[in-house]
């Protein structure tokens, strides 16, 4: 059931509120909100059992994105901690006068007057997931959210966080009708242009009204030979016939396009403001431009739900490559060619800009201070309407340079957020194979967080242990000099990285217990993998969730499925050809899946329950499509 909007978000005035709140990093002293506000808004934090905190400047930073565009990243201490595993309510005042009742009704559930949050004092419970592409045909898996959050009576029963592993937005690959709904809401919000360099159009007005601007942005380059290397390798063309085809015909460019693609994709309020048509489109990209409006109706239709749960649940989020760009940084050859063009480092640098604002930045704000303080400024130059370019390419490199956008959790059990895409072990001799997910360095580091924790949750958008047929498919594809056709990305796709990450898990001190969460393959699994030679552990499971608004063609899955039981027993001679000899790998089995089935294929959300020991005792995945949850049942060795 899809919940009311606010009476105040109409054609004909701004809300206060676009989007937001949502809750980010809460600690018992320390709360963290991200929303965006169509001024820069007087907000007054009130929260059960603590005096109403009004938010001044150290406490609320804002951003201007547009002239009726705000972020408003919001960093409260507290003088005393909060009750642990306890239902507390709280609101956000406007002006001191009108809180959220009155100007998000859409975020509360049932009787409720303010929506709350439930500190946890452990991870007993946590859901995750990846990859949401809003006009995939499939339901949104954050509906499962609310549903779980709508029916919940304890809140020791309440999940302590929602980890999102990637891909939360696709910059990528966007609808006709989303990209027509991002331009109609950069008008109404004012958000600001830019100068363009390197591209047929000089600045992103010209862009908008571009004949290309749909459709067909690739034709945006200049036509010369030079960058003809960039136009098939930044955006896309290139079909992807072992897995899905590439689509960057829309792929996002401006600053004000991925930040009107975050207030599209996380609340129903910017929909209530604009009235998007259909641009001119020949006859083809008009049957296809229809097909991806009911996908986007049905889409938006269920966001005032998801917004709810977002108001009520501490959200982490780390990028994997649709957050940026399709294959970001795959190899040394494709960051040479990507960076080495100021269009194409435009766009993936606007990209970062706007994840730092609206995800990267809840996950560890004490790491982004400096760059906030630059971003302030982008928005200052002498042209009101335009972004201040010397300062956003200064910002942009800045950004390329950053290695922060990792963190911890200092949690029972501990909670390790990895980076996979900016610190990679590339391959120096050979610069078209795939890099290693993490340098040595970032393995360095890791094993130093892993040290001496009984138990540890790492995730790692694409998964450690991952289907070994895939994986061969993509190696043979890498070695054939073709790693883009398949997204060969995996950790074994570099012997040196591989290596250590699994010298790390076999390490005396690490722990002895380890949940690896991951996503990014548009399928779930999980497995049980034993190191072999090393006595009393460690224990892995692998879980993967993926997608939350995604899925592997069908049946493509069912026949990798079935071959990769039939070509990976046990007494296969194809084992002793992988890097896995030295583990024994046991699936668990999806309770609703045909005989023998270890994949399935179904948007949703991921579920773990975790005992004393920060081992997983129940594991599930809650599918969109409204059938019952999935358990991942009966672990059965391989």
């Amino acid at each position: 059931m899809s919940v009311p909007l606010p009476p105040t978000a109409d054609l004909h005035s701004l809300p206060p509120v676009l989007a937001g709140p949502l809750l980010r990093r809460l600690e018992p002293t320390r709360l963290l909100l991200w929303l965006v506000g169509s001024r820069e808004l007087e907000l007054t934090l009130r929260v059960q059992g603590v005096a109403d905190i009004r938010l001044d400047a150290t406490q609320c930073t804002v951003i201007a994105v547009g002239s009726h565009a705000f972020v408003h990243l919001i960093d409260v201490l507290l003088d005393s901690a909060l009750p642990c595993d306890t239902r507390i309510d709280y609101d956000l005042l406007i002006d001191g006068i009108t809180g959220i009742a009155e100007w998000a009704p859409h975020l509360l559930y049932g009787d409720a007057t303010s929506p709350n949050f439930v500190l946890r004092s452990r991870i007993d419970q946590l859901l995750h997931g990846s990859c949401r592409k809003p006009h995939h045909p499939a339901a949104d898996g954050l509906l499962c959210v609310d549903r779980l959050l709508a029916t919940e009576t304890d809140p020791q029963q309440r999940p302590a966080l929602l980890m999102m592993s990637g891909d939360q937005v696709y910059a990528d690959d966007v609808a006709g009708p989303m990209l027509r709904a991002i331009h109609a809401l950069i008008e109404r919000l004012g958000l600001f242009d830019e100068h363009l360099e390197g591209a047929v159009v000089s600045d992103s007005a010209k862009l908008y009204e571009h004949p290309a601007s749909y459709y067909h942005r690739a034709d945006l380059l200049p036509a010369l030979e030079g960058n003809e290397t960039l136009r098939e390798r930044f955006f896309g063309g290139a079909r992807k016939p072992i897995f899905t085809s590439s689509n960057a015909d829309n792929h996002l460019v401006t600053l004000a396009e991925v930040m009107a693609m975050y207030l599209l994709v996380w609340s129903p309020v910017a929909w209530a403001l604009i009235n998007p048509q259909a641009p001119a489109l020949t006859p083809e990209r008009r049957k296809r431009y229809a097909l991806e409006q009911t996908r986007i109706d049905g889409f938006k239709a269920g966001l005032g739900n998801v917004a709810r749960a977002l108001a009520h649940l501490p959200s982490l989020m780390i990028f994997d490559d649709h957050d940026i760009t399709d294959d970001w940084n795959l190899s040394a050859q494709w960051e040479e060619t990507a960076y080495g063009h100021p269009f194409s480092k435009r766009i993936i640098g606007n990209a970062l800009i706007a994840y730092m604002l609206c995800q990267g930045w809840g996950n560890n704000p004490d790491a982004f201070k400096g760059l906030l303080e630059k971003t302030l400024g982008l928005s200052t130059s002498g042209d009101d309407q335009y972004l201040d370019s010397p300062l956003q390419d200064d910002l942009i490199d800045d950004l390329l340079r950053f290695q922060n956008w990792h963190f911890v959790l200092p949690t029972s059990p501990a909670l390790v957020v990895i980076d996979t895409r900016t610190r990679r072990w590339r391959s120096e001799m050979a610069l078209k194979q795939p890099s290693g997910l993490l340098d040595w360095e970032a393995l360095s580091e890791l094993q130093q967080e892993l040290l001496d924790h009984p138990s540890a949750i790492i995730v790692s958008p694409a998964p450690i242990f991952g289907v070994k047929l895939i994986e061969t498919v993509q190696k043979v594809f890498s070695w054939c000099g073709y790693p883009l056709l398949v997204d060969a990305e995996n950790w074994m796709a570099h012997r040196g990285a591989a290596q250590v990450i699994l010298n790390i898990f076999r390490h005396s001190r690490t722990p002895g217990n380890y949940v690896v969460l991951s996503g990014d393959v548009h399928y779930s699994f999980v497995y049980e993998v034993l190191i072999r030679h090393r006595k009393a552990g460690p224990r892995i499971w692998q879980v993967t969730s993926s997608g939350i608004k995604n899925e592997f063609p069908p049946r493509l899955l069912e026949w990798f499925d079935r071959l990769n039981r039939w070509l990976y027993s046990p007494r296969s001679p194809l084992n002793w050809l992988t890097k896995r000899r030295l583990m024994r790998i046991v699936p668990h089995v999806p309770e609703h899946a045909e005989a023998g089935e270890r994949l399935w294929n179904s948007a949703g959300i991921g579920q773990v329950f975790f005992n004393e020991q920060g081992q997983p005792q129940a594991i599930y995945q809650h599918n969109s499509n409204g059938l019952p949850k999935t358990r991942m049942v009966a672990p059965q060795e391989d």
